[in-house]
């Protein structure tokens, strides 16, 4: 862009004909930031919320998961910018894909699962991102199997927040036999630990994982398949302590002996007690990322990217994962972490364990029959 023309969308800018977002685009200074944030992680992190303060708005609404944030970046951003973090928390991405589609929602901030991602755009819910309102986010630091699902039709709806697992959490102190398998959590949820087990109150999990148990895919939508599924689960309905996403209160009282874990439950759980036990079932399970994504419905979208630029700085994302112990998959965030979470086989499994691993598929949001197993399971 020539001197000229650059003079002429800085006045537009100014005059209110056009938008920053715009004058950023136009005049390419946006691309150079994000250039620089790349390069030069944190560099532009200390000034780059100067002035913002009660410009974003006095609060910023996040639909999320359990135990997934830093309460120590949630009031940092509050403080430095006057938008206020209100979160609603969901066990399940039916749960959240149904709240939104119904409307009035109020979230400016969604933490969908790979999966869903396309299920969102299809039907108009999120909209794609403006990357250049994101300097803090750098597509090279990231494994391109933890991005991919966040692009659409050659656009980007989503950006990365974090990956892990979904295994089984014991106390290894009740049992006399570790658990090793899904066979063998179903067969203990019976037996010796009845009344003491967890089944997440979510259709992927809760029957991905009985599925596995019989050495089926954890996505299958087979018919036979999900029968003896549906059988494995209400034969071991009676026996539970609980269907919940939310499972660490009632394992830090005693009052449930085992689970099923996402990888940051399980660090949180063993870093307070070191006989809670985590491991991926032999047979095979889920293998997840999560992203950032901003629904159309969004009020408050100039908080929105502020927000999710905000944690995507590695210094900030570096407290993020301290915190709740999921791996971020940004590279500069692992250069700053200590050896010992680094080496942590929760946070980052060794690869023969996360080979037989699957993805979620994105039929199974949408899966009538995978549903109505699910009503049946919790109903029964």
């Amino acid at each position: 862009m020539d001197q000229k023309s650059f003079i002429k969308s800085l006045r537009s800018w100014q005059n209110g004909s056009i938008s920053r977002r715009e004058f950023l685009g136009r005049t390419g200074l946006g691309l150079a930031a994000a250039v620089v944030a790349s390069n030069m992680p944190g560099l532009l992190t200390s000034n780059a919320y100067a002035g913002e303060q009660g410009a974003l708005g006095d609060r910023l609404a996040l639909a999320t998961w359990p135990n997934y944030h830093s309460q120590e970046n949630l009031d940092a951003f509050g403080k430095t910018t006057g938008a206020r973090v209100s979160m609603s928390v969901f066990g399940s991405n039916e749960e959240m894909l149904a709240k939104l589609q119904a409307g009035g929602s109020g979230w400016d901030v969604l933490v969908p699962t790979n999966y869903t991602v396309s299920t969102y755009v299809g039907l108009g819910l999120i909209e794609p991102l403006d990357l250049s309102r994101l300097p803090n986010f750098s597509a090279s630091a990231f494994e391109p199997r933890f991005m991919a699902q966040g692009t659409v039709d050659g656009k980007v709806y989503a950006v990365p927040k974090n990956w892990g697992t979904t295994g089984l959490i014991y106390d290894s102190s009740q049992f006399k036999a570790q658990p090793t398998t899904w066979k063998e959590f179903w067969a203990l949820s019976m037996g010796e630990a009845t009344g003491r087990s967890i089944v997440h109150d979510y259709q992927l999990t809760a029957i991905g994982n009985a599925l596995k148990s019989f050495g089926y895919s954890f996505n299958s939508l087979d018919p036979k398949e999900l029968a003896d599924a549906e059988k494995l689960l209400i034969d071991a309905k009676p026996h539970l302590f609980a269907i919940n996403s939310d499972i660490q209160p009632a394992l830090r009282s005693g009052d449930a002996w085992m689970a099923m874990c996402w990888t940051g439950d399980a660090s949180q759980l063993h870093r307070d007690n070191a006989a809670m036990q985590f491991t991926l079932g032999r047979e095979g399970g889920e293998l997840w990322s999560d992203f950032f994504a901003i629904p159309k419905s969004s009020e408050h979208k100039d908080a929105a990217y502020a927000f999710i630029n905000y944690l995507l700085d590695p210094q900030h994302n570096k407290l993020e994962v301290l915190s709740h112990g999921y791996p971020s998959g940004d590279k500069r965030v692992d250069a700053l972490l200590p050896t010992a979470m680094l080496e942590d086989p929760i946070m980052y499994p060794a690869a023969e364990h996360l080979s037989p691993l699957e993805f979620g598929a994105a039929a199974t949001l949408t899966s009538p029959l995978r549903a109505e197993v699910m009503a049946r399971f919790k109903s029964a």
